[in-house]
């Protein structure tokens, strides 16, 4: 499929989407220590590096961004989807919610402190990874903070329903850390720390961190 095909599907799939999938996700991560306490270790090495804006790329309806602003991070939101952003906008009032595209990021050379992309990756074709993954070390600081997750397995399924029964039409990829690790690499950034979330399900989770080298 063409960038433009898929980049469309996931677009459409997530504006029809967009209001059950927030309700759905509103009080996802109280379920979520893991995923809780990493965004904390993340937020630390913002902080500790002297703070700056940090980017939160495929936000969806922006609860991450909204959770690490509890944090004391100056984040925004950067999503795909227009009917995202504006569930984002309407829960999140106070933030910064913006449309955009990970394969085509419209941010400075430099312009970031921190950049998260928590599940979003997982719409992406394994040859487009090395394209967002060249953006995320443009906009980043030399030294600043990656944080990723995306599903562990391998080879990739088409989601043609979800959130509330919704119509869809997206490619779901499953990826092994060692991989996703071996593409940061080649984009230039030091893999730091890793984190394997519910082993023992059918769908476990994974959490990298990373450092743009200089």
């Amino acid at each position: 499929m063409s960038d433009q095909g898929w980049l469309a599907d996931t677009r459409t799939s997530y504006d029809t989407v967009a209001v059950s999938y927030a309700d759905q996700l509103r009080d996802a991560l109280t379920r979520a220590p893991y995923l809780r306490g990493s965004l904390a270790v993340f937020a630390d090495l913002i902080h500790t590096a002297g703070g700056g804006p940090v980017v939160d790329v495929g936000c969806g309806p922006g609860h991450v961004t909204a959770y690490l602003h509890t944090l004391g991070i100056d984040a925004f939101g950067i999503d795909l989807s227009p009917g995202m952003v504006d569930v984002a906008r309407r829960d999140h009032p106070g933030l910064r919610f913006e449309v955009g595209s990970m394969t085509d990021l419209r941010l400075a050379d430099t312009s970031v402190a921190g950049l998260l992309a928590c599940w979003s990756l997982i719409h992406v074709p394994d040859d487009a990874v090395p394209v967002a993954l060249g953006h995320f070390r443009r906009a980043l600081r030399p030294g600043g903070p990656l944080l990723l997750g995306f599903h562990v397995g391998d080879g990739s399924r088409l989601k043609t329903q979800g959130y509330g029964g919704h119509p869809m039409n997206v490619h779901v990829h499953r990826r092994q850390p060692d991989q996703v690790a071996a593409w940061l690499r080649d984009a230039g950034f030091t893999v730091e720390a890793q984190l394997l979330i519910d082993p023992d399900q059918d769908v476990p989770g994974a959490l990298l961190f990373a450092r743009r080298q200089p």
